[in-house]
């Protein structure tokens, strides 16, 4: 069943979410499909709560977040991926963004945990069907089995060159 496509709206709003989950989404791999619906429904969950209560709700999804790509790096790093790619460094640029925005709110900028929702929203769709797609790929190509995380065969990692954003070479 399609589902209606990811949206981001010009100014975030606490009765509208930033960001629907869209089927135009899935990377084929579910595992990575299912922590990417929990990933939006967190999100569109946030954007709905009044900005006065949005802290406890942002760290708890800032908690997922860090799973979520812990999660895919190790992956990578399971199956050949180079030591550092594009897509981990991706990663750890919005990991450390997410941290700074709890300082700025604790500072009393109540609106920047809605303007990194909208941008949290613009991004995860770009990254699922690019760099997720194509991890998604490549966890194929080489038989990793993300539910149990494990390698048919670890001969076949080994012998797959992987380039760096997740495109296989």
């Amino acid at each position: 069943m399609h589902t209606s496509s990811p949206t981001s709206a010009a100014t975030p709003s606490n009765t509208q979410s930033v960001f629907t989950w869209s089927d135009d989404l899935l990377t084929g791999d579910v595992r990575m499909d299912d922590t990417h619906r929990e990933f939006a429904e967190q999100l569109s969950a946030l954007t709905r709560t009044p900005a006065a209560e949005q802290l406890e709700r942002y760290q708890a999804f800032l908690g997922h977040t860090v799973a979520h790509f812990a999660q895919e790096d190790r992956w990578m790093q399971a199956t050949g991926f180079a030591p550092t790619n594009c897509h981990s460094d991706q990663h750890a640029m919005i990991l450390e963004t997410m941290q700074a925005v709890v300082a700025h709110y604790l500072q009393g900028e109540t609106d920047i945990i809605n303007r990194m929702a909208e941008a949290l929203g613009e991004w995860f769709a770009q990254h699922a069907v690019s760099m997720d797609a194509g991890l998604a790929q490549h966890l194929q190509s080489v038989g990793f089995d993300s539910a149990t995380e494990t390698l048919g065969t670890p001969q076949t990692a080994a012998a797959v060159a992987v380039m760096g954003a997740g495109i296989l070479s």
